[in-house]
């Protein structure tokens, strides 16, 4: 079976897919707050306030209104509703032309728990989809119609096995690295290492948003790369910052690792797809401020680990 539905109706697929483990593939469109995005984001996004979504319908239990103004206080978030799908099918599609639906905030929730899909080594069985051009609310759009296709023949009809894609429109691009302090585990099938005896320390959670990239004290421009790594494919987020002085035009170098090769490119240009690559920017991203930043992105195939991005200021 699949479950499907768009805006309030987005939520109850979302939850459905979640607790039901009789659902091959669950797929909610443009769920906003109380579905798919992190409660996290939710604030510095903009989306419907968790107060709003809280008092509007019962999408939230009671148990839930005292963290409606600290999100932060919560011990779960939503990415680790995404990983109770796995390893069952997820296609999750999303509009990042409206900022109250919490598109950049459900991408990080996709992302987050696409590292659960693939330490189970079911990084195939997840798809996010926000890379649409009509920004009207629950629309029929055709970006769409291949991968859900891809989605039916595999997790319904059994006749297909296309893997899933990572796609985020450059206005609503995640970036899991500003939210995770946790690495991926290496899940193996063999004996298990005896719990510890002492309790393990634990860390209060943040009470401020994550902390930005200090400007470097130079001139010119400074790169740095966030990857989200699954079988067979990537997404990289590139943050370019300018020194002490503004500059009026940047370009990214960087060298793909063997076998890897970009399919598509957001907010910026780029020379070749494979080996050495360089990124420039686009007209409405080039002037950047002094210790100010911009970000590109890029999807590929085959691995991003291990890259290395440098920065040169026209």
């Amino acid at each position: 079976m699949g479950v499907t539905g768009c805006s309030r109706y987005g939520k109850g697929a979302f939850a459905i897919g979640v607790f039901d483990q009789r659902i091959a593939l669950t797929m909610p469109i443009e769920s906003g707050s109380a579905g798919v995005p992190i409660f996290r984001g939710i604030p510095g996004e903009g989306a419907q306030s968790l107060s709003s979504a809280y008092g509007e319908q019962p999408w939230l239990g009671d148990a839930f209104g005292s963290f409606t103004g600290s999100p932060n206080r919560l011990p779960v978030d939503t990415h680790e509703m995404v990983a109770m799908v796995a390893p069952r099918g997820l296609f999750i599609m999303d509009n990042p032309h409206i900022a109250n639906l919490g598109p950049r905030s459900a991408s990080v929730a996709a992302l987050g728990g696409a590292e659960v899909y693939k330490a189970l080594g079911a990084g195939d069985n997840i798809t996010y989809w926000s890379d649409v051009q009509d920004g009207s609310h629950c629309a029929n759009r055709p970006e769409w119609r291949t991968p859900l296709q891809n989605n039916i023949r595999k997790f319904l009809l059994k006749t297909g096995n296309e893997p899933g894609v990572i796609r985020m429109h450059s206005k609503a691009l995640g970036r899991l690295a500003d939210w995770r302090d946790w690495q991926t585990p290496v899940l193996v099938d063999g004996p298990t290492t005896p719990p510890p005896t002492t309790p393990p320390p634990t860390t209060p959670p943040p009470t401020t948003l994550p902390p930005t990239t200090p400007p470097p004290t130079g001139g010119g421009c400074t790169a740095t790369v966030s990857v989200n790594q699954w079988t067979g494919g990537f997404v990289a987020a590139v943050r370019v910052t300018a020194g002490a002085a503004p500059i009026n035009g940047w370009t990214v170098t960087m060298t793909l690792p063997p076998g890897a090769s970009v399919t598509n490119i957001w907010s910026a240009n780029r020379s070749g797809t494979t080996g050495t690559v360089q990124f420039t920017n686009v007209a409405y991203n080039g002037s950047i401020g002094a210790g100010q930043s911009t970000e590109f992105g890029y999807q590929g195939t085959g691995t991003g680990a291990g890259v290395t991005p440098t920065c040169s200021a026209a």
